[in-house]
């Protein structure tokens, strides 16, 4: 690992910062929040306070609530699918226009490299673009019926009405479009609550929706705590449906909190994915492409590969170019566009990551490289070494719980169907990879790993036309594919008497 021997000087601040504080944005308006409380956001990067945003409380998500209810009700319903389409396209060209400044936004606010920022555009784009193919899925059928008389009977889709979109703080620039382009290309409309921790590209996008000619009152935004401004969002009884990126034991408190008006919930949470590496794979992509599928966004990646399973008779080899790619990717300020890894999101974020590699150690796992915070010129921001533990077990803590910082756990195994059955022995289901050239493998592997997505000899692909979505504890729903637009639906019969 290489670490940024000075910080760089940091560019002018986009211009959305210099307003000062930033409100709640609901109707496309900027609104105060109503107890006129304020949280602070920070630069994990320097610790230094970068804006303060508005507590948002049950008054503000009933106020927010509330416009999204009556621009739904209003002309919004008459939106036509050509016209969503077109609006949708208007947001892609919008969004490509202003990609440098929510770029800046996604790093200073939440730490990742602006390199990786930057090369999010292209995906961004394409899920907009996929979204905008998708406002004609609004269809039902005429079906052939058995009933005794003159009767047509058919099928119908409409909107299911008020959305409640819970924004995660790993990477909000990219995940908001899930809840946002899918909104528009429904015809439903949303209240947005970013994560405290990164708010801001949320908010700007939903200024810049405005450029793009989106109503107002079809996208809102509620800063604040998701104990507060989150809980209230997923209890309130006129929102019909929430889409939840976030951990499995706040998954399970929306579900709970789903039941006052029986809501739609599609839930992506936590992971503890498999990486199953054969002795036939070619290690030269295996090594880089297990390495990244910890180590990319500093670890914070809800399928991150974290349990890299590696056939015993080339362990100590993969072990040893693993802990050598490791030490080749450089740390430091995210705003140098050669900085590969960023800072944590948080303080607390990085002392529980600390926190597992101690256990690690206690627990008897071999630390190879890595695991301490980095000090120096870096001190005041929130970096870690990437971490890599060898000699790990499925019962060990770092084996079994979800670590979100750039720490693998490698684990031997010997014949494929142990591998499938320490594969398999977790509570979670988002997402795994095997690395072989033996074809029979990739199909007794690929049927028998238990999550939602697996990846063969490559990592953390995502194409929006066809999605993901998780198993177990990982939660449930679809996102992307026709099934995801679907899920912001629902079906009536209709019966026509003709005589």
């Amino acid at each position: 690992m290489t670490v940024q021997e000075k910080t760089i000087a940091n560019p002018a601040l986009p211009s959305f910062l210099t307003r000062g504080d930033l409100k709640h944005f609901i109707g496309g308006k900027w609104v105060s929040a109503q107890g006129g409380e304020w949280i602070e956001t920070f630069n994990p990067a320097t610790g230094a306070v970068l804006a303060k945003l508005a507590r948002g409380r049950q008054a503000d998500i009933d106020a927010a609530v509330a416009v999204a209810r009556e621009t739904f009700e209003g002309s919004w319903q008459h939106i036509t699918p050509h016209q969503r389409h077109a609006l949708l396209m208007k947001v892609h060209d919008v969004i490509e226009a202003n990609w440098e400044e929510l770029a800046l936004l996604e790093t200073l606010d939440m730490g990742a490299p602006l390199m990786r920022t930057r090369s999010l555009k292209a995906y961004v784009l394409q899920v907009i673009s996929f979204f905008a193919t998708q406002t004609s899925r609004c269809v039902g059928q005429t079906i052939p019926n058995s009933l005794p008389g003159n009767f047509t009977t058919m099928t119908l889709k409409a909107p299911v009405g008020v959305i409640g979109g819970i924004i995660p703080w790993n990477g909000p620039l990219p995940s908001q479009w899930w809840t946002v382009a899918a909104t528009i290309a429904s015809g439903c409309t949303a209240v947005i609550k970013p994560a405290e921790d990164a708010s801001l590209t949320v908010l700007r996008v939903a200024e810049l929706l405005l450029e793009a000619d989106i109503p107002p009152g079809v996208i809102n935004v509620v800063t604040g705590m998701g104990a507060e401004a989150g809980s209230a969002l997923a209890e309130h009884r006129d929102v019909d449906r929430i889409s939840f990126t976030g951990s499995t034991q706040t998954g399970r408190a929306i579900i709970r909190a789903s039941a006052g008006n029986m809501k739609r919930l599609q839930l992506e949470l936590g992971g503890k994915s498999p990486d199953i590496v054969f002795a036939d794979a070619d290690l030269d992509k295996a090594v880089p492409g297990a390495g990244m599928a910890v180590f990319n966004n500093s670890g914070q990646v809800c399928y991150a590969g974290t349990r890299l399973f590696v056939q015993r008779s080339i362990q100590e080899e993969f072990v040893a170019r693993l802990a050598e790619f490791a030490k080749g990717l450089k740390v430091g300020d995210p705003l140098d566009n050669s900085v590969q890894l960023g800072p944590l999101i948080s303080d607390k974020q990085l002392q529980q990551v600390l926190g597992y590699v101690a256990s690690g150690q206690e627990e008897g796992a071999k630390l190879v490289s890595g695991g301490q915070r980095i000090q120096g010129d870096l001190s005041n921001g929130y970096y870690i070494e990437p971490t890599i533990f060898s000699g790990v077990s499925n019962a060990m803590t770092i084996g079994r719980e979800e670590i979100f910082g750039p720490v693998v756990s490698v684990i031997p195994f010997d014949t494929p169907e142990e591998a499938l059955k320490l594969a398999n022995d977790t509570d979670y289901g988002l997402a795994g990879a095997i690395w072989t050239t033996n074809v029979k493998t990739m199909n007794q592997m690929m049927h028998g790993i238990r999550s939602g997505t697996v990846w063969v000899n490559c990592y953390g692909l995502v194409d929006p036309a066809v999605g993901f979505g998780g198993y177990k504890h990982s939660g449930y729903g679809w996102k992307g594919g026709e099934q995801h637009i679907e899920g912001f639906l629902y079906q009536k019969s209709i019966c026509i008497n003709y005589d």
